[in-house]
């Protein structure tokens, strides 16, 4: 098998000597031959499945076939663990974890023999996270999605994983469903593997790797349990072994183009807010220079194609029968919007990838002259409330609250919100803003999704079902409202948001990417002689270290010390 360059699994199994016999002789206790480590590429299927994540608790099966397709292509594949992010699961947050489990997978790839990585993943932050650490690696990259779950159903209705649990919870707690009915739903909702099938941050983030080039067509859509989702792991497998060949390392199809490619994808079809922040932290690692006006100058004049929750009414199901993100990807081409000579990871551009697309169902995806809502794309915000900016998905808000003045009613954290919510006397109306503190990347820590604050019980009874909230947190992408999230800097690290007082009158004007505090500069100053910062949350491990070196959500909430890719040098063998 000929090469471009020498194999970097070579450096381990092809050396004669005492440390060669060492590696090949351990791996033979699996009972593979001689001729398997005689320059065959080690592929690395860093997997990961955990019965704890239930968005990825099938990666067995799919692992399995990456693996057929490996061997099939003439590789020898080794599979990994690495930490598994389960945002249903996970406490205070699975955001917390994404630096350490980017570190896990860069430094498995790197400690390592491979010379190829195929990434598992679902659940929203194990995509990002297991991108992060590939870029940090930049070997030969492939990714595979786990793919979403079927549609949920209950009562002969379908209903979207998040959105519905949102929507529902809130009519158990307006009285207007009882109890009963509520854990009917719970049974209906989630009824087979995959992730959350609505265009949720899972289902945003599988699209991204595929509009970015990093997976096979076809990915971001292939519900879990479809067979075609087994084969295109096992197509996968085939691919990466070719991709070590060419020496199609992840910087080679992680250029800018793939990022602006990506940001328009993600404005057509109405992605979750938390792909910016995870495409900044990508990015960082890879080395490309994207910020949060990338996103507005990009954004703007996109329509959202989509109609999916929790902008619309459909499911990823029913995209993948409408033909999937192929179709967008070659509208957005046919409008001038990509940059289709792209190269992805199948070797061709993204414009050769989607030329025989055809769009199956124009209910679910519209076409780009007649949007199923116009200029939609994600917003970016500035202003005296939040000089380094903030983020709204205003395909997910309501129109009559897009440009607003309103009395703010503050929470100075979520306990209290929690705490204060539902009573009766809390002095609020629908015209209110509701503005939550110390909820960002230092603040909870890890950047909770708690940014879509639950409405006041009264509020819910008159009838009220959205209202204006800002904090410096994030929300699910299954959410919905108007919710401006992300607000840099956070309130913990001393942003203009820690000042903000119940009564203070707030703007938000997203026509004008505009968020206004209307408060003069000099008693801002006097506010923040007397501001006290909040005490960090810990003062040993992983936590601490993240409070300290975490960066801000317009840099992607990276740690300060991963930024920038330093390749997959093989490690220094002193034996």
């Amino acid at each position: 098998m000929t090469t471009k360059k020498p194999l970097r699994s070579q450096e381990w199994f092809g050396r004669q000597d005492k440390m060669g016999f060492y590696y090949r002789s351990f791996l033979k206790n699996r009972g593979f031959p001689q001729d398997q480590f005689e320059g065959r590429p080690v592929i690395g299927i860093c997997n990961t499945w955990s019965e704890l994540n239930p968005c990825n608790s099938h990666f067995r099966t799919i692992a399995e076939h990456v693996r057929y397709g490996i061997l099939d292509a003439g590789g020898f594949p080794l599979e990994f663990p690495v930490s598994s992010l389960g945002e249903v699961t996970m406490r205070p947050t699975a955001m917390l974890y994404r630096n350490l489990a980017s570190m896990d997978v860069e430094e498995a790839v790197r400690a390592h023999p491979l010379d190829g990585v195929v990434l598992l993943m679902g659940c929203d932050k194990t995509t990002p996270a297991l991108l992060m650490g590939a870029a940090s690696a930049d070997l030969p990259t492939i990714g595979v999605s786990g793919g979403p779950q079927l549609r949920g159903v209950y009562r002969g209705k379908i209903i979207g994983s998040g959105t519905n649990i949102i929507s529902m919870s809130e009519q158990l707690r307006a009285g207007e469903i009882t109890l009963e009915e509520f854990h009917e739903a719970e049974a209906g909702m989630n009824r087979s593997s995959g992730h959350c099938m609505t265009m949720g941050t899972a289902s945003t983030m599988a699209s991204m790797v595929e509009a970015l080039g990093v997976s096979l067509p076809g990915n971001a859509a292939i519900p879990a349990v479809d067979a075609r989702r087994n084969e295109l792991a096992r197509f996968s497998g085939r691919r990466i072994v070719e991709m070590v060949n060419e020496d199609l390392t992840l910087s080679k199809i992680l250029t800018i183009e793939a990022f602006e490619n990506a940001i328009r994808t993600l404005a057509a079809i109405g992605g979750s807010t938390n792909a910016v922040v995870h495409l900044l932290a990508i990015a960082g690692r890879i080395g490309v220079d994207l910020s949060l006006d990338d996103f507005d100058r990009l954004g703007k004049g996109v329509h959202c194609l989509v109609n999916l929750m929790p902008s619309g009414q459909f499911l990823m199901e029913d995209f993948y029968y409408a033909g999937g993100l192929p179709v967008v990807l070659k509208s957005l081409i046919e409008q001038g919007l990509l940059h289709e000579g792209a190269l992805t990871a199948n070797g061709r551009s993204i414009g050769e990838n989607v030329t025989k697309a055809e769009n199956w169902n124009a209910e679910v995806i519209t076409p780009f002259a007649e949007p199923f809502k116009p200029d939609a794309g994600i917003a970016i915000l500035r202003g005296n409330l939040a000089p380094n900016g903030a983020v709204i998905k205003p395909s997910a808000a309501s129109p009559e609250l897009m440009n607003h003045t309103g009395r703010a009613v503050v929470f100075e954290n979520v306990e209290e919100m929690h705490a204060a919510v539902d009573d009766d006397d809390l002095d609020i109306d629908a015209s209110c803003i509701m503005v939550l503190k110390n909820c960002g990347p230092k603040g909870y820590p890890g950047m909770a999704e708690v940014g879509n604050m639950p409405l006041p019980h009264k509020l819910l009874q008159q009838g009220v079902r959205d209202m204006i909230r800002i904090s410096d947190a994030r929300m699910s992408g299954t959410a919905y409202g108007t919710v401006v999230l992300h607000v840099a800097p956070e309130a913990a690290a001393g942003g203009p948001l820690a000042l903000v007082r119940n009564g203070d009158r707030i703007t938000l004007d997203v026509a004008a990417g505009s968020l206004h505090l209307h408060v003069s500069a000099e008693d801002l100053a006097q506010r923040r002689a007397a501001w006290v910062p909040p005490a960090p949350a810990a003062d040993r491990g992983y936590t601490k270290i993240y409070i300290d070196h975490v960066l801000q959500a317009d840099k992607g909430a990276d740690l300060d010390f991963l930024v920038g890719r330093s390749g997959a040098a093989v490690p220094r063998d002193n034996h």
